[in-house]
């Protein structure tokens, strides 16, 4: 691979405001073959990942980014006036848990499985771009749809929804916090 191949996917990479997707890679990349593509990106990968960086190119999202090294957080977030991360309430992460497990869902398919009104948070999700409306269901009052945006995939740090942990993972791991007697 050619170190002016890797120069640029390294600028690519960098100026994108999303992950950069292979396909959109390609396209912008159209001169060169899928294969030189690909090798360039593994050995960028390759790079960045020694301890030698203080970032690294991440996989999220269906692309490639660049990711601070999780052990710098406490001076980027001094850095960045950062004193605490913004969470998600508890009702939040249940219903967007429900719309990622479940998706594509309506309000009131999740209202019904939380067992209570989810209207509020359902908002704060779509605020954050957690979540996102793609249409509307084929039935009486043609409520919208709502499935899980890149973000979310973005900001779990998750390729795709095949990457969230199945139902036996996350028994294994309520069982395993369990406190032993």
């Amino acid at each position: 691979m050619t170190s002016e191949l890797k120069s640029l996917i390294e600028s690519l990479i960098f100026v994108a405001q999303e992950p950069l997707s292979l396909e959109k890679l390609k396209n912008i990349l159209s001169e060169f073959k899928e294969e030189e593509i690909m090798g360039s990106l593994d050995e960028l990968e390759q790079v960045y990942a020694g301890d030698h960086h203080g970032i690294r190119i991440h996989r999220a999202a269906g692309g490639y980014l660049f990711v601070t090294r999780p052990d710098f957080d406490p001076w980027i977030k001094k850095m960045l006036h950062l004193d605490k991360k913004t969470r998600l309430s508890p009702a939040a992460l249940e219903t967007l848990s429900i719309i990622a497990y479940n998706q594509p869902l309506t309000l009131a398919e999740i209202s019904a499985m939380r067992g209570v009104d989810s209207t509020h948070a359902l908002k704060t999700l779509l605020l954050k771009r957690l979540v996102k409306i793609t249409g509307r269901k084929k039935s009486p009052g043609k409520p919208l749809i709502y499935r899980t945006s890149n973000k979310f995939l973005s900001y779990f740090g998750l390729n795709s929804l095949k990457d969230l942990p199945t139902t036996e993972e996350i028994e294994k791991i309520l069982e395993e916090e369990q406190p032993h007697e």
